[in-house]
């Protein structure tokens, strides 16, 4: 597939890495010339320095060839121009990187597509979303909702009381044959490496366990963990950024008790004059006993979104310390992953990640209606649709020819989740969701072409 990225920001070097993995061809356009020499040098990659709004330039990126052209300035409105320009010029299918979120909601009135905007994605929108899930399932440390919760995807990390360390998977099922929830990656503690889990496969403690749950799953599954999923009233954030604004906007206008922390006066009142219903504290998040002085220890939530990755993950471990239930940190380098995660931080985002998941599913084959990365594992989640021509319609999943390294978790039949085990026989329109390492992607593709 042929893929033109204009920007070079920390969005569009990030995509361009991971497709280029993936074995892509692609072109990178940016005006700045150490964006673009630092991914020559690092990359796989084709770059041309320039205007991404010059039909000079795209012409040059050989636009009128291009399978999937992805807009990621910086700029919303230089997005929007060159996606027109690239449609016009011939590219097959366009993605624009906004800001203003009010052009997603309204996205079918205004009618994109007519001026030849395929998609819209917002970053920013995307980690406000996924902060606002982290706080709903308040006991994992990674969630992704599939058809609107039909499916959950929940990640925890198993401790010594969870019923089923030391069982099989194929034991626990046995055990508790009614359970709305299946295992679908492990990852060891101590250990790099992932594992499709099978029917023989041990529950160890420590391990990092993602699972899908229909209906009522992730109760059950925090029962039985010994976890708590407790309900979340108090929350507070540090950061006026758009993702900080975002967050705290939505959740207070869905009942939480915000108290937001911003640095810059300015930023704060006008913070302040738009956000209503939060409490805007202008002030250093990083000074510990300021955040004594606005109760810390009786929140609920510590959110940390601010511009420095490296003050989000400290900021997060000081309110761990004083005794906060959920800590999320915004982190740009995703090295810090597993780091957080052994040192106590219970959720991270990366909005790169984030964009990168949305994005990804159009060069996947098949009919591919959601893709998740799951975090510090190298294992992606796709939700398939079925066609009447995929090889897996009117099959039994025992009887499809599956690689080892990939397992079906659950099936959305008519908006219903449902967890599916080898007897489920899959029918044109089911909405099929298979976890699968990286190296088993391509045969998995073709059994729903």
């Amino acid at each position: 597939m042929k893929i033109i990225i204009a920007g070079a920001g920390e969005v569009g070097f990030h995509l361009a890495k991971l497709l280029s993995y993936e074995s892509q061809e692609i072109t990178l356009i940016d005006p700045n010339k150490v964006s673009l020499a630092y991914a020559d040098t690092h990359l796989d990659i084709r770059v041309i320095r320039g205007d991404a709004t010059s039909i000079a330039i795209l012409k040059e990126a050989r636009v009128n060839a291009c399978d999937l052209f992805i807009a990621v300035t910086s700029s919303e409105t230089t997005n929007i121009t060159v996606c027109v320009l690239a449609k016009q010029l011939g590219a097959k299918r366009t993605i624009a990187r906004i800001s203003n979120t009010e052009f997603i909601h309204h996205k079918e009135e205004v009618g994109f597509t007519k001026f030849g905007i395929d998609e819209l994605i917002s970053p920013e929108a995307l980690a406000a979303s996924e902060i606002e899930l982290s706080l709903k399932q308040s006991s994992f440390n990674e969630n992704y909702e599939f058809e609107n919760g039909a499916l959950t995807m929940a990640g925890l990390t198993l401790s010594r009381s969870a019923s089923f360390v030391g069982k099989t998977v194929k034991e626990a099922a046995e055990i508790f044959p009614e359970l709305h929830f299946v295992p679908i990656a492990i990852q060891r503690f101590g250990t790099q490496f992932t594992i499709i889990p099978r029917g023989d496969t041990k529950f160890e403690r420590g391990d990092n366990v993602v699972f899908i749950t229909s209906e009522g799953g992730a109760d059950e599954l925090c029962r039985l963990t010994g976890k708590t999923n407790k309900a979340l009233k108090n929350v507070m954030i540090l950061g006026g950024s758009q993702i900080g604004f975002k967050t705290a906007r939505d959740l207070s206008e869905k009942g939480f008790n915000v108290k937001l922390l911003e640095g810059n006066r300015d930023n704060a009142f006008e913070l302040a004059e738009v956000l209503t219903k939060v409490l805007v504290i202008n002030s250093d998040g990083r000074n510990v006993d300021l955040l004594d002085e606005e109760n810390i220890s009786d929140m609920d939530a510590f959110i940390a979104v601010g511009a420095n990755s490296e003050t989000n993950i400290m900021s997060c471990l000081v309110a761990k310390s004083k005794g906060v239930k959920k800590t999320i940190a915004l982190v740009e380098n995703m090295d810090y992953f597993e780091l957080s995660y052994s040192i106590g931080i219970d959720t991270l985002v990366n909005k790169k990640l984030l964009a990168a998941n949305n994005i990804f599913r159009y060069i996947r084959r098949g009919e591919v209606v959601a893709m998740t990365k799951l975090n510090n594992l190298n294992a992606e989640l796709l939700e398939f649709e079925v066609k009447g021509t995929s090889a897996v319609c009117n099959k039994t999943i025992k009887s499809i020819d599956f690689p080892r390294s990939a397992i079906v978790g659950g099936v959305i039949r008519d908006g219903i989740g449902l967890i599916a085990l080898g007897n489920f026989k899959i029918q044109e329109g089911d909405r099929v969701v298979v976890c699968c390492l990286l190296q088993s992607i391509k045969r998995v593709e073709k059994l729903f072409l």
